[in-house]
């Protein structure tokens, strides 16, 4: 579907009116590498979005410009129908400060490929350390919580474990707990199993896919797992040259891709070619 605007007829969207984020004409240079080119994407309350395309695509960039991490070149960003990078000012869009980027992310959740877990403290403190210091939660309510989901994700025998003693896996599921008991509204998952030995891939997946069955979560995956987006998501993406190439259903875009683009990209993963990085 060579369109830059949801037009499917997805079951679970056909009820949906405003989405929970909303990107508008959203570009992203760096110097004179544009790496989005006028980007227009909705996410959908409970939608799984999972993200793919060829390095250097800009699909992690994406997650990040939502996440705060990128600020983006032009364009704008909504969550729940608030400006994300900007304030309305007396009928005017200003650039947004420190304070409003805090408040309007704090309903987005992001689990990156690298882990990014503190390795001076328990996976238990690392799981605790943000609701207790940034939402305020009592120690005992954040213990409570935390053992919940490091249970929920396999990791309750190690919650005095610290980081050096866990496996790749262990680690990232880790980091899923610790994105999860901020309750977020929004998750992103960046290639999150892009730095993991293929023996522990699975059981990461198996994690991620868990969620998107249990929870009402909405989710946008950034994967080069061609299956497990297949398996998981509500719609496909397929990113190319800063561009939204083509979206739709799995069947749709595995089954059915229209793009020539698109039909070269999947072949290289149908032919044993590889996996592609992302930038």
């Amino acid at each position: 579907m060579l369109i830059p605007e949801v037009t499917m007829t997805l079951g679970a969207m056909e009820t949906r009116s405003d989405p929970i984020v909303r990107y508008r004409g959203v570009r992203k240079s760096y110097g004179e590498l544009e790496v989005l080119k006028g980007i227009d994407l909705d996410l959908y309350a409970g939608e799984k979005v999972a993200v793919i395309g060829p390095s250097g695509s800009g699909k992690t960039t994406l997650a990040r410009i939502l996440m705060t991490l990128e600020h983006p070149t032009e364009g704008t960003v909504e969550v729940n129908g608030e400006h994300l990078w900007h304030r309305l000012v007396r009928g005017r869009l200003i650039r947004a400060d420190e304070k409003h980027l805090h408040r309007v992310r704090s309903s987005i959740g992001m689990v990156f490929q690298h882990f990014h877990l503190f390795p001076h403290m328990t996976i238990l403190r690392n799981v605790t350390e943000a609701p207790i210091s940034v939402l305020k939660i009592p120690k005992e309510q954040a213990i409570t919580e935390a053992l919940e989901l490091l249970d929920k994700v396999g990791l309750k025998d190690k919650a005095e474990e610290y980081p050096i003693r866990l496996s790749g896996g262990q680690k990232q599921r880790a980091a899923i707990a610790r994105a999860l008991i901020m309750k977020p509204q929004v998750m992103l998952f960046d290639e999150v199993t892009s730095a993991l030995d293929p023996e522990l891939v699975g059981e990461v997946l198996r994690v991620i896919k868990e969620l998107a069955e249990d929870g009402s979560m909405t989710m946008m995956l950034i994967t080069h797992e061609m299956d497990f987006a297949r398996d998981v998501a509500d719609r496909v993406i397929f990113t190319d040259g800063g561009l939204i190439v083509e979206q739709g259903t799995p069947e749709e875009i595995f089954e059915r891709p229209q793009s020539e683009r698109l039909q070269m990209f999947l072949s290289r993963f149908r032919s044993g070619m590889g996996k592609e990085s992302v930038r």
